[in-house]
C-alpha cells in the first residue's frame, strides 16, 4: 500500500501545482478551510453501448450507488451545476464521487451540459472513465496513423504497465490475453496509440506491425480534470474487461467506496458415498432413468469412486491448497457396503481424510424431496391424491432423510454444519413442469432439523428465495455429467446433447435457443480434454472473475475413474493464479458462508434502491447512514480506522490492495464513520 499510498499524493501534488481545486479542498464561495462533502455514488451517462453497460454492471455487483442518465431518454435530466452539486448545511456538496461516460464528450465539445460537467470536475476533483474511445489527441494519445495501430485484437497479449502494477491494477500479476473464441468471429477491437504528455498508461500492448507499445487503458491529466481512457470495446463477459473491470472501479472512487469485491470458487461433489448410475452410449440415455425407455438399469455398471480415488481426492487438495465440499449421502453407502459384504473400502478411506474436506449434508439415501413421482408415463408427473390434489413427500419423512444423515455425520466425527442442506437433484424445491410449486411440507422440514442454508440449481432460480425461514444458495451446475466416468463417454453424451440430428445428435441444441450446435461432433478420444475442458473452465472462471459467490458443483463419479473433473479445476485455479498477484487470493468459502453473503447482498441492493443509505466524505472521514442491522459493505485504503465508541480500530481485511468489510456501526452509534489514512 505505501506504492498506492504515493500515487495519491503525487496526483494530488499535480493537479495542486497547477493551482485547481482537488477533492478535499475549497470550493468557490466557501471558507478557506472548509472541506467539500463528495458523497459516495457515481454518476453513469450511458447511451446503450455494452462498454458504459460493462461498468455499470461492475458497479452493481460489487455494491457500489450510482445514478443513470440515459442519453436515449428524451425525458431525461439536464446536466447543469444543480444536478451536480448543492450545499449542505450550508457546506458545498458533490452529488458524485465518479462520472462514467461512453466517451470524453458525450453531449458535444463546448455544449451547456458538457461544460457544466467538466466544470464540476475540476471543483471538486472528480474522476471520469471514458468507457471506450479511439486514439486522438483529445484523449492524450497520438492518431493510430502516428505509428500506433487499430484493429482486432483476439488472442493477442496485454501488459499492466509499471505505472498501473503500482497504482490501480496492481492486483493483477501482469500480462494476459484478449479472449479468441471462434477463429471465424471479431470479439474484440481496439486503437493502440502513444502517450502524449499528461498521459499515463496503465495496460498497454506491443503495436502490432511497428515498434515500442501503445496505451489501452490509461490517465490523462489535462486542464485540471482526469480521465481514465479505455480505447478497446468489450463487453461485460468477456475476460478482458473482467480482469480489468475492478482497477476500472477503484480507479473511478480513487479507492473509498461503498461496496466490495472478493474472488470465490467453491465446488461441491454430491452423492458421495452413493453410486452413480452410467450412460449408455448405444440407446443413448441413462438405465435407470425414468426417461430411458427400456432402461432398468440392467447391463451397466454404476459408477462409484474406490479407496484409491479417495486418496487420490486428498493428495490433490493439498497439491493445489484447495478444498472441496463433500455432499454426501451416508445411508446410500450404507446400502452399498450391505451389498457388498459389509465392508467398504471407500467409506473407510473418506473418513480416515475426514478432517481435510468439509462436509454438507445430502440426505440419508437420496429420495426425490417433491411430489410423489408417478413414472408409468414418460417425462412423469406427480400422483395425485383420491381428491385430485397433489402428492407430496411428508413432512416427517423429509425431517427423517435430513437428520438421519446428520446423525451420521456426527457420529463419524465429520465436521458437518446443520444449518447446511443440498437435497437430492434439489428436489423439494419447485421442479418444472411436473412440479410448479416447493412442496409444502418442505418449510416445516427445515425448521424441524435447523436447516437455514438449502441448495438450488443457479440455472432454474438464479435468485436466492426463502423457504420458510431457509434461504436457498443458488449453485451452478457443472457440464461435467453425472453419468460418465470416462472421457469417451462424457463426449458421447455431450455429442448427443449438442449436435444436431443430420449428425446424429438429439437435435436438442437445434431447438434450444440458448444452445449452439457444434459444427462436428467431438472426437470421443480427445473431445473432452481439447473442447470441453477449456470450455467449462473458462465458464467457471468467468464466473469467478465477475465476483460471483455461488458455488459450482458435480457429482462424485467425476472424481471416479477417468477422474474428469480435475482438469476443470486445475485450469480454473492455474489460471486464476497466473492472472493475479499474491495480494488477491482466490477464496474458498464453504456452503453457509455463501448464502450469508448472498444474503448481505441482496439486502444491500435493497437498502440503495430503497435510497435508504447516505453516504459521504468530508476530507479523510468517511459517513455512512443505513438501515438498522443491515450489513455495510466498504473498500477503503490501507491505513483505514473504524471509530469505536472509545477510540479506533484497523478497519476490515485485506484484499487485492485495499480493505474491506461488512460492517455495521458500534453499538449506541447511528452511523458508520472511517477514519482514512492522512496521505489522502
Amino acid at each position: 500500500m505505501a506504492q498506492r499510498a504515493r500515487r495519491w499524493r503525487s496526483t494530488a501534488a499535480a493537479v495542486t501545482a497547477a493551482g485547481l481545486i482537488t477533492a478535499g479542498a475549497m470550493a468557490p464561495g466557501a471558507a478557506a478551510a472548509e472541506e467539500p462533502r463528495i458523497d459516495l455514488k457515481v454518476l453513469v451517462v450511458d447511451n446503450g453501448d455494452s462498454p458504459v453497460r460493462a461498468v455499470t454492471a461492475q458497479l452493481r455487483s460489487t455494491g457500489v450507488p450510482y445514478t443513470t442518465i440515459d442519453l436515449n431518454d428524451a425525458g431525461r435530466p439536464k446536466i447543469t451545476e444543480s444536478f451536480l452539486s448543492d450545499t449542505v448545511n450550508g457546506s458545498p456538496r458533490a452529488k458524485y464521487q465518479g462520472v462514467v461516460l461512453p466517451n470524453e464528450s458525450p453531449f458535444g465539445a463546448g455544449s451547456a451540459e458538457q461544460t457544466a460537467l467538466e466544470a464540476y470536475e475540476r471543483t471538486f476533483g472528480i474522476p471520469q472513465v471514458d468507457a471506450y474511445t479511439w486514439a486522438h489527441p483529445e484523449v492524450g494519445l497520438d492518431y493510430t496513423s502516428e505509428g500506433g495501430w487499430a484493429g482486432a485484437l483476439d488472442g493477442r497479449e496485454a501488459s499492466v504497465t509499471a505505472a498501473g502494477k503500482a497504482g490501480w491494477f496492481g492486483y493483477l500479476d501482469g500480462a494476459f490475453r484478449f479472449e479468441d473464441n471462434s477463429a471465424s468471429t471479431q470479439e474484440s477491437y481496439g486503437y493502440v496509440a502513444r502517450p502524449r504528455a499528461g498521459f499515463t498508461s496503465y495496460v498497454d500492448i506491443p503495436v502490432p506491425g511497428g515498434t515500442g507499445r501503445g496505451s489501452l487503458v490509461g490517465e490523462y491529466a489535462h486542464d485540471g480534470r482526469r480521465e481514465l481512457v479505455v480505447t478497446f470495446a468489450y463487453n461485460t463477459s468477456q475476460q478482458q474487461f473482467r480482469l480489468l473491470a475492478r482497477g476500472i472501479v477503484e480507479w473511478l472512487t480513487q479507492g473509498v467506496h461503498l461496496g466490495r469485491a472478493r474472488n470465490s470458487f467453491a465446488v461441491h461433489i454430491d452423492d458421495v458415498f452413493a453410486p452413480d448410475s452410467r450412460w449408455d452410449t448405444e440407446r443413448n440415455c441413462t438405465p435407470g432413468d425414468f426417461d430411458c425407455a427400456g432402461g432398468d438399469g440392467e447391463g451397466t455398471t454404476p459408477i462409484r469412486m474406490t479407496a484409491g480415488d479417495a486418496e487420490y481426492a486428498a493428495q490433490w487438495q493439498r497439491e493445489h491448497g484447495f478444498t472441496m465440499d463433500m455432499v454426501y449421502n451416508a445411508g446410500s453407502g450404507e446400502e452399498w457396503k450391505t451389498q457388498h459384504g459389509g465392508t467398504d473400502a471407500l467409506t473407510d478411506r473418506l473418513l480416515g481424510d475426514k478432517a481435510q474436506y468439509r462436509w454438507v449434508n445430502h440426505t440419508y439415501t437420496h429420495p426425490f424431496l417433491g411430489c410423489v413421482q408417478d413414472t408409468s408415463t414418460v417425462p412423469w408427473s406427480c400422483a395425485k391424491n383420491a381428491d385430485g390434489s397433489t402428492k407430496y413427500m411428508s413432512r416427517a419423512e423429509i425431517a427423517a432423510q435430513i437428520r438421519d444423515n446428520h446423525d451420521w455425520a456426527v457420529n463419524k466425527g465429520l465436521p458437518v454444519e446443520r444449518t447446511e442442506l443440498v437435497t437430492g437433484e434439489h428436489s423439494g424445491l419447485k421442479t418444472l413442469p411436473q412440479q410448479p410449486a416447493d412442496n409444502p411440507n418442505l418449510a416445516g422440514a427445515l425448521a424441524d432439523t435447523g436447516v437455514r442454508w438449502i441448495a438450488s440449481d443457479n440455472s432454474r432460480e438464479p435468485e436466492q428465495r426463502a423457504i420458510g425461514k431457509a434461504l436457498t444458495v443458488p449453485r451452478h451446475p457443472m457440464n461435467v455429467y453425472y453419468n460418465v466416468g470416462t472421457a469417451a463417454e462424457m463426449a458421447d453424451e455431450y455429442n448427443w446433447v449438442y449436435t444436431s440430428r443430420a449428425d446424429g445428435g438429439s437435435g436438442v441444441c437445434e431447438e434450444n435457443p440458448t444452445s449452439t450446435c457444434l459444427d462436428e461432433p467431438l472426437d470421443l478420444t480427445t473431445g473432452y480434454a481439447e473442447h470441453i475442458v477449456p470450455q467449462e473452465a473458462r465458464t467457471a472462471l468467468g464466473h469467478v472473475l465477475a465476483g460471483d459467490p455461488r458455488p459450482h458443483y458435480a457429482h462424485q463419479s467425476n472424481l471416479a475413474e477417468g477422474r474428469l473433473l480435475y482438469p476443470v479445476m486445475e485450469r480454473v485455479l492455474d489460471d486464476y493464479r497466473a492472472l493475479f498477484a499474491d495480494n488477491t487470493p482466490l477464496e474458498n468459502p464453504r456452503h453457509s458462508a455463501i448464502g450469508t453473503e448472498v444474503q448481505r447482498r441482496a439486502a444491500w441492493q435493497n437498502a440503495l434502491a430503497n435510497g435508504r443509505v447516505t453516504a459521504y466524505r468530508i476530507g479523510t472521514t468517511v459517513t455512512v447512514t443505513a438501515p438498522s442491522g443491515t450489513q455495510i459493505p466498504v473498500t477503503a485504503p490501507d491505513g483505514t480506522q473504524k471509530q469505536l465508541l472509545l477510540g479506533t480500530a484497523a478497519f476490515g481485511t485485506p484484499y487485492a490492495g485495499a480493505r474491506s468489510a461488512w460492517t455495521t456501526p458500534e453499538a449506541l452509534q447511528s452511523a458508520l464513520t472511517l477514519k482514512l489514512p492522512q496521505s489522502l
